[in-house]
């Protein structure tokens, strides 16, 4: 969590660059359009959940959210080394964001227990349930840490759609195009049926697929039913493997014919919950 004493400085800096620098530059530039900002509550917890096409989708949405929005972002932009790897820690900091240790076991724990305390303080937490950016503008299988948070906490959650955020600014590119992007904010979603189940390892897979369909639903992206981080890895070991061979990479993305196969089998296990009759009443 950021210090007691670096809170002010952390606030001052964040409205400053929203308001006076950042948020205006870019609504002339990008000319972001809007739908259903009025799902977001005025006061009060939320979790607001979004596809994540872009590194500029988490400069983009807290802009066009009116309160301040908190993120969740990789770890890896706070421990940085040198000059660069320092100021960029710094930035994240003062632009209202925590560090997430993605490995897994205490380590994420400990992250996703600084977003509770957040959401605790009344303020609005961003997570990207796919846990890092999409390889190829496709939205892929959501991590249950969110529904974690959300079962614990009881608040609601907001789904978010960026639109065109991957055109603006690709993976492995440093300066944008310039071109209008869009921002749809879905109706809250209300987990509160599963009140007291929040360690039920079936109940927090059923709450993130529920999430992400509604994402798919929002954005109209194709879902791959496979997490986006084991393609990253694939893609990463075969391009080493090109590298070395000189030859030729296989493709680790799902092909395209696996599409109805991917979104089939989320409303499946949407559709086709059979609850135990004991987990049946908590509805």
């Amino acid at each position: 969590m950021i210090p007691l004493g670096s809170r002010k400085a952390v606030s001052v800096f964040y409205w400053f660059m929203k308001r006076i620098i950042v948020g205006p530059i870019l609504g002339l530039l990008f000319r972001p359009w809007v739908k259903g900002m009025d799902n977001v509550p005025l006061d009060g917890p939320a979790v607001l959940v979004s596809n994540h096409l872009s590194f500029s989708d988490s400069i983009f949405l807290p802009i066009a959210v009116p309160r301040p929005v908190i993120f969740l972002a990789k770890s890896e932009y706070f421990t940085g080394k040198g000059i660069k790897g320092k100021l960029t820690a710094m930035f994240f900091r003062l632009s209202n964001q925590l560090p997430m240790d993605r490995s897994g076991g205490a380590a994420s724990s400990s992250s996703l227990s600084a977003g509770e305390a957040v959401l605790n303080n009344g303020g609005i937490l961003g997570i990207y349930p796919e846990g890092t950016r999409s390889p190829d503008g496709r939205l892929y299988r959501g991590k249950t840490g969110v529904a974690k948070l959300v079962l614990a906490t009881g608040v609601p959650v907001i789904p978010v759609a960026m639109i065109g955020t991957d055109k603006v600014q690709p993976i492995g590119r440093r300066i944008p195009n310039i071109r209008r992007i869009g921002i749809i904010v879905g109706e809250p979603l209300d987990f509160s049926r599963y009140e007291g189940l929040a360690e039920d390892r079936f109940v927090q897979r059923s709450v993130t697929d529920e999430i992400m369909y509604e994402l798919m639903r929002l954005s109209g992206q194709e879902y791959v039913d496979v997490y986006a981080s084991s393609v990253k890895e694939k893609l990463a070991a075969a391009k080493s493997s090109e590298k070395k061979a000189h030859g030729k990479s296989a493709s680790a993305a799902p092909t395209a014919t696996e599409q109805d196969t991917n979104q089939k089998s989320l409303r499946s296990r949407l559709t086709s919950i059979k609850l135990p009759v004991w987990l049946s009443r908590k509805r």
